[in-house]
């Protein structure tokens, strides 16, 4: 009996959760309340309150799973991996509610008190490992250290994309990330690997018509 009470706990909270996502990606933190996300939920206080202490606690989980529905594209490794994660990102963002709501309580924590920054840490982690990778293949140029430009990188991303909700509601964040990769890829990249890599494929961050943009010659050029 023990296993469908469990299976019952974890659905609730996932439930919850992803109510919960939805309410303050469309409200903010302040404007979210708890009996809102409940509606939305279709449970109980007492259910809510069991899987999360409080409102500040769920919104710390809403940020710390932002990245659970992600399936990040395989494709080839190093730089041009880097480049379509972000790019998946940069669409996800327009479409995932957890990740969109979890990226806006972070960059919105004098909000909500929070003070995560493990978030922030995860992403530079996984940004990094690409990089490592890259300097593996002898795509990075000597100056480059893979550790500080992925904290670069998660900067980037971060205004640039707080930017784009600001302007268009991320309608194009994709193409003001692949604007940020032209001017980045100058600073790390050899030009042997600028010659060789495409910011957006097809199939990977592509809008509108679906064609890629190629950073061939592009990112190499003055």
């Amino acid at each position: 009996m023990a296993r469908p009470q469990q299976d019952r706990a974890v659905s609730t909270r996932e439930t919850i959760l992803r109510a919960a996502a939805q309410v303050f990606d469309e409200c903010g933190y302040s404007g979210a309340g708890i009996n809102s996300i409940l509606e939305r939920a279709g449970t109980t206080a007492g259910a809510l309150y069991f899987h999360f202490k409080s409102k500040e606690g769920l919104a710390r989980a809403v940020v710390l799973e932002q990245a659970a529905d992600l399936a990040f594209p395989e494709g080839e490794a190093g730089l041009q991996q880097l480049l379509d994660m972000t790019m998946y990102l940069a669409t996800e963002l327009q479409n995932n509610v957890l990740l969109r709501a979890g990226v806006k309580l972070a960059v919105e924590q004098g909000e909500s008190g929070l003070r995560e920054f493990a978030v922030y840490e995860y992403w530079v982690e996984q940004f990094a490992a690409e990089l490592r990778t890259a300097r593996e293949m002898g795509q990075l140029l000597p100056e480059v250290e893979e550790g500080q430009f992925a904290r670069v990188l998660v900067a980037s991303f971060t205004g640039t994309q707080v930017m784009s909700k600001i302007s268009t509601g991320h309608a194009d964040l994709p193409e003001q990330i692949a604007l940020m990769w032209r001017y980045l890829l100058r600073a790390v990249a050899t030009p042997q690997a600028l010659g060789e890599l495409v910011i957006v494929r097809e199939g990977v961050g592509a809008t509108g018509d679906g064609g890629g943009e190629a950073a061939r010659g592009e990112a190499g050029q003055s």
